[in-house]
């Protein structure tokens, strides 16, 4: 398929006017069981999805998983869960947030057994099948068609590909928000009374060590075209936004970015150097060993390499052949190409370990705390927004069973907040001004040559970010100097985004995603550089401050981008703990 042109100017762009009651951008995991519950609540709503792909194959979930890596069982109690999650955390999350969470975390993942999600059983068939302390297994390649078909059957408006670039506002009141078709190069002005953001996290904002700047640009582990959008949109609002800097950095296969739970999990197959040592039971037993908390696991691979002792490995060469064939068939569900990589090696996997190494950093609500500030209804800072899923900050550990819970939250929420609220004015000066926005890089008249393509300069934002803010080619090292460099250098690329330009619709959503990842990114260099301690080893290692400093930051480090000034404003707000016992023990 041919790229869709562009418009020929302005006045030439048709405009699509809706007025919802509900708008939910992002269709994925969490968006599309917010859109399910709102419409179980009161069907006679009308509930909007606005999704910048095809609601069928968007969000993390695109590809399937083999695994739902949070589900409580029988045995275990929601303060369990809340202990595991917060010692997994370092000792920081949102315990409000997670315990509500937790109350209804098991729902939306039963509810997709019933709609046809494969989920296996142990042998007496009476349990779900286990791996690891709070996961099930999956057979989950159609996951998302699934939770699609379910959406639709609710009857929910579906816009696929359209992209949003900003929420509309009645002084600091959000009211919907504003996008552009990337196939019909069409603006879509969407009213609501309640918007739910479920855009996902952000990927992209670090060079992956795989990158050769052409055909590995976006071999990422976290989905490329995430790429934090709905942080950008509530950043230039001036939302609350908590805990950037406790980034996520995973563990993943050598030369492909490749899961390692699925073997290191659910076969126990242990992390070894290239002494054949077993690193997490030999030099971080007295942190846990194996049952770490996951920073010191992703990060130890890197520590050894730093130290001499790598490269390192998950050792296969004790699995039986029935082992090695399972583990290839668990991957179709997730990710079916890894196969394909261990086949063209004609790698032995009971002869020849896998090669692991970090991954460049993300900034994801699902795993870490990252996102937006929330009250325990996921209400955001800005009335009339609500936050759910990766988008949405505090709650660690909730992976894609709490992202759907935290749907349902939100749900519920904004269906309350309907009941009470009338539709908003619209600023048609404020709506003028984003049309030109969106657009500008597409009408640009720049000498050929003098132009920067948003892949240039995506380029130049990783390798900024990837050398002075603790990306992996830095062992994930960071200390002042570095990152007031990186964010000097930011405050010149977005000052250089009045050069962008854009040949077709395509590349306009690629200008646009550049934009709201060096918003996103100036951000994050703002919170590493506050906290001044190494509290998550790897996630967050600041080379000059080595040690956890409890006495000035065992707290949330939060900041508000000033849209008066420019200016991003840090400050920090209490922990608050519920549960009783050690925050760093299970």
């Amino acid at each position: 398929m041919s790229r869709a042109s562009l418009p020929q100017s302005v006045d030439k762009i048709e405009e699509v006017r809706i007025d919802t009651d509900i708008l939910i951008i992002g269709a994925g995991n969490a968006g599309c069981f917010a859109a399910i519950e709102a419409k179980r609540l009161n069907p006679d709503l009308k509930v909007t999805l606005m999704e910048k792909a095809h609601i069928d194959r968007s969000g993390c979930l695109a590809g399937g998983m083999d695994a739902i890596n949070t589900y409580i069982k029988k045995d275990r109690t929601i303060e369990d869960f809340v202990r595991w999650s917060r010692s997994q955390a370092g000792g920081l999350i949102r315990e409000d947030l997670t315990i509500s969470m937790a109350e209804v975390l098991n729902k939306p993942i039963e509810e997709w057994e019933e709609w046809g999600m494969p989920i296996k059983y142990e042998e007496d068939g009476e349990e779900y099948k286990t791996r690891g302390k709070w996961d099930i297994t999956i057979s989950g390649s159609e996951m998302k068609v699934i939770l699609a078909e379910k959406t639709r059957q609710t009857g929910c408006e579906i816009i696929n590909r359209v992209v949003a670039t900003n929420y509309l506002m009645e002084e600091n009141k959000v009211i919907g928000a504003i996008g552009f078709g990337v196939r019909d190069g069409k603006v879509y002005i969407i009213r609501a009374k309640a918007t739910i953001i479920a855009t996902g996290g952000a990927a992209g904002l670090y060079k992956p060590y795989q990158n050769d700047g052409n055909d590995s640009h976006h071999q990422l582990w976290y989905a490329p075209f995430n790429v934090g959008t709905g942080f950008a949109l509530g950043i230039r609002q001036g939302a609350e936004m908590t805990t950037f800097e406790m980034r996520w950095c995973a563990t993943r296969t050598k030369d492909f970015n490749g899961p390692i739970d699925t073997i290191s999990v659910g076969y126990k197959t242990p992390m070894i150097n290239c002494k054949g040592e077993q690193i997490l039971k030999t030099r971080y037993a007295h942190l846990g060993g194996d049952a770490a908390p996951r920073y010191i696991r992703a990060n130890a691979p890197m520590d050894e390499w730093r130290e001499g002792r790598g490269p390192c490995y998950v050792d296969t060469t004790h699995m039986t052949p029935d082992q090695i064939h399972d583990m290839k068939h668990d991957y179709l569900n997730e990710r079916p190409s890894y196969v394909l990589f261990l086949a063209s090696r004609a790698q032995d996997l009971s002869k020849e370990p896998i090669e692991i190494y970090g991954s460049d950093p993300y900034i994801v609500g699902g795993h870490t705390a990252s996102g937006y500030w929330i009250d325990v209804k996921r209400a955001t800072t800005l009335p009339g927004l609500y936050a759910c899923g990766d988008v949405a900050g505090g709650t660690p550990n909730k992976f894609v069973g709490g992202c759907a819970a935290e749907g349902l939250l939100s749900a519920r929420a904004a269906v309350d907040y309907v009941a009470c609220v009338e539709q908003g004015v619209l600023n048609e000066e404020q709506i003028s001004q984003e049309k030109n926005r969106v657009f500008a890089p597409g009408f640009r008249n720049i000498t050929v040559g003098d132009g920067v393509a948003p892949r240039e300069m995506e380029e130049r934002l990783q390798r900024l970010m990837d050398e002075y803010a603790g990306g992996v080619h830095q062992f994930f090292r960071m200390n002042k100097e570095g990152l007031e460099y990186a964010l000097r250098n930011l405050k010149i690329l977005k000052e250089q985004v009045k050069y962008l330009i854009a040949a077709d619709l395509h590349e306009l959503m690629d200008a646009h995603e550049v934009i709201d990842r060096l918003d996103v990114a100036q951000v994050l260099v703002h919170h590493l550089m506050y906290r001044e301690e190494t509290r998550w080893a790897g996630w967050q290692t600041r080379a000059d401050f080595p040690e956890k400093n409890d006495e000035k930051f065992d707290c949330f480090v939060n900041s508000r981008y000033n849209p008066e000034t420019g200016e991003v404003e840090m400050f920090t707000r209490p922990y608050e703990q519920i549960i009783s016992g050690d925050r760093l023990k299970a």
